[in-house]
């Protein structure tokens, strides 16, 4: 008796219904051998008054199944509605978002015919967090937070996806030569494991002239990695080049539960109206065979849809005079679909996963790691300055204060304001104060906790609003942070 695997199955709202249905006929006709647990998430619960979208119960079974196939949701608007995709993400540790991005021509018109690449996007960290602040009246903070195990993670999950898929070059993707700490990590980490797999060629790019060349010339990647903000942009940058938005889909991977699920939206406008394309929800679910081990399955359903494709059978969206032979409605598509089952394209790759090659991929960050000697050498001191006090004024204030810890360097936004600045009419309102107990930073000096304390208190009784406070640390004589721009 074959035992079947247990799949959580979330309809979705807009056209999430129909296309689901389409999508589940095509799986039971090539006889995949999973077992359908039916979810509800997504604008019913909200409206019911489930915040996150979610009930306990649809908790419970993912719990159980561990694999989410799911349809596009619709966010109500207004009333602090949180996003689904960001709680579920979150909720259940799916760090990797992996959407490959193919070319179909001729048959889907596209500005670039050579497109096989595949974005794995970190998923969990970076300003994607949300965490964000209001300080002032005028300036508010996203804070962008990046981990080395988090990295870790998502990288060698880019290497180990290349190495099982026999893919060839991984690039890395990000902004260190500005963002010097937190992007520079990632490039750091990036190239310490490309050093575990010598066979994988790797670059790293700054990721504007990445983007550019993803634009331009995507046959030069394979596989890319790269934060969780950049990933958004470039996958839809791909997404668009290779004119197949509605045709991708997008497998959200942890090490114990998985979300597989098309990229495009719940489109309300054409619900009910059968001319939705079922084709990025099917090949999410033909991601998610290969990730519950049933690669023959998936190769049967990819094979059937790419001669669907070449056939010239298309729904409205790709449809064109040149190239399609008949316009057909969603349950159409899938008929269609489900006819070509064993057979195989002759104009596109023929799709073969091995059997036993593609199971799931499993990465832990959290390297070992000897501790650095972290020592505290200053703070910096957010200042609300809502009546404009000029720099100089400000810091001949402050060399009043009786502490060990002496004002540095006072900026607006990063920019140096003060000492000697040539800039004729600084942003004051919002202001960093700097202060450390040696202005030589090859010399600093250890500070105590108590001595920032007491810094603290003696702005307040001078009725500075002190706003923010982040502490300036040493690694192992190493800054753990920037200097100003122009400092």
């Amino acid at each position: 008796m074959t035992i079947k695997t247990p799949i959580a199955i979330a309809y979705g709202d807009g056209i999430g219904p129909e296309i689901m249905q389409a999508t589940m006929r095509i799986l039971e006709a090539a006889e995949a051998q999973i077992e359908p647990v039916v979810i509800e998430v997504g604008e019913k619960m909200y409206l019911q008054g489930y915040t996150s979208g979610i009930p306990d119960t649809a908790w419970e079974a993912l719990k159980r199944t561990k694999v989410l196939l799911k349809g596009p949701i619709t966010t109500p608007q207004g009333g602090g509605y949180k996003s689904l995709n960001v709680t579920l993400r979150k909720t259940m540790s799916l760090f990797a978002n992996v959407r490959p991005c193919i070319s179909y021509a001729p048959y889907v018109a596209n500005a670039c015919s050579n497109i096989d690449l595949v974005i794995v996007r970190e998923n969990e960290e970076d300003l994607y967090a949300g965490i964000e602040h209001r300080q002032t009246d005028e300036v508010y903070q996203c804070l962008k937070l990046v981990s080395r195990p988090g990295c870790e993670q998502i990288i060698r999950y880019a290497f180990e996806y290349a190495q099982k898929f026999n893919r060839k070059k991984v690039t890395c993707l990000s902004k260190d030569n500005i963002m010097k700490m937190t992007d520079g990590l990632f490039h750091r980490v990036f190239n310490e494991i490309a050093a575990d797999y010598p066979t994988i060629a790797h670059e790293h790019l700054i990721v504007d002239i990445g983007t550019a060349l993803i634009a331009c010339q995507p046959e030069r990647f394979d596989v890319i990695v790269t934060l969780n903000l950049y990933g958004d942009i470039i996958s839809d940058v791909a997404a668009q080049v290779a004119g197949s938005v509605g045709l991708a889909g997008s497998a959200n991977i942890g090490n114990q539960m998985a979300m597989f699920e098309a990229i495009h939206g719940s489109a309300p406008d054409i619900a009910g109206k059968n001319i939705a394309n079922p084709s990025g929800l099917l090949n999410a679910a033909v991601q998610m065979l290969v990730h519950i081990n049933q690669p023959l399955v998936a190769t049967t359903i990819e094979n059937a849809w790419l001669k669907t494709i070449e056939d010239g059978i298309h729904t409205a969206d790709i449809y064109s005079a040149e190239h399609s032979k008949q316009k057909v409605g969603t349950q159409e598509f899938a008929e269609a679909v489900i006819a070509r089952l064993g057979q195989k394209p002759s104009h596109f790759k023929p799709a073969d996963y091995q059997p036993g090659a593609y199971t799931k991929i499993e990465c832990y960050g959290g390297r070992p790691q000897v501790r650095s000697q972290k020592s505290l050498v200053g703070v910096d001191v957010f200042i609300d300055n809502p009546t404009d006090i000029p720099a100089e004024e400000l810091a001949s204030k402050l060399a009043a204060i009786n502490s060990p810890l002496q004002l540095i360097v006072i900026t607006s936004r990063g920019l140096k304001i003060w000492p000697n600045s040539t800039i004729e009419a600084p942003y004051v309102r919002h202001c960093c104060c700097r202060f450390q107990a040696s202005q030589d930073v090859k010399q600093l000096k250890a500070v105590r906790q108590e001595d920032i304390l007491a810094l603290l208190s003696q702005l307040n009784a001078m009725g500075l609003e002190v706003i923010k406070t982040e502490n300036l640390y040493t690694f192992d004589g190493q800054l753990g942070f920037t200097l100003a721009q122009g400092q």
